[in-house]
């Protein structure tokens, strides 16, 4: 027989004590980094349906205005309204909207920027002209109209 027997006190076990703090560094983070929405809408949204429509290949050059009748009517009054981001504007503001979207922008992307406008179908055609107006002289050219597809018969 031998005189030395070999014995380890070494287990199999995997310490897990720093797993909750991962954990939570995680979802700490995942809440802190996640957008939802960048906007809440104070307008209606009833958006037009159409068949051929093409889809955005760079969302981060788009910028929204949303037209239609406010939410709450009783502070806002019902006609139509413009809004951009969280606020509500008048033709006369797109100039300095559009220029305060192409500030964020490089200066390599800011003449591909997009103008989106979503309108409510009840919108009539004189606001949306004005506002096409007010891009044209904000040098905004790429104008694009929000629509949902339209479900064949």
């Amino acid at each position: 027989m031998s005189k030395f027997k070999k014995s380890s006190n070494t287990s199999n076990d995997i310490p897990t004590a720093a797993l909750p703090d991962i954990i939570f560094m995680l979802l700490f983070f995942f809440m802190v980094t996640t957008v939802v929405r960048k906007a809440d809408i104070l307008v209606k949204q009833k958006i037009p349906r159409a068949t051929q429509l093409t889809k955005i290949e760079r969302k981060s050059l788009v910028s929204y205005l949303y037209i239609g009748e406010p939410v709450n009517a009783s502070l806002f009054g019902t006609e139509p309204k413009i809004q951009v981001n969280d606020v509500f504007i008048t033709e006369k503001d797109i100039i300095q909207f559009v220029n305060q979207e192409k500030d964020k922008l490089s200066e390599v992307e800011r003449d591909q920027i997009t103008m989106s406008i979503k309108g409510d179908i009840e919108v009539k055609m004189g606001i949306v002209s004005d506002i096409q107006q007010e891009l044209r002289k904000a040098n905004a050219r790429k104008v694009l109209y929000s629509s949902i597809k339209k479900i064949k018969d």
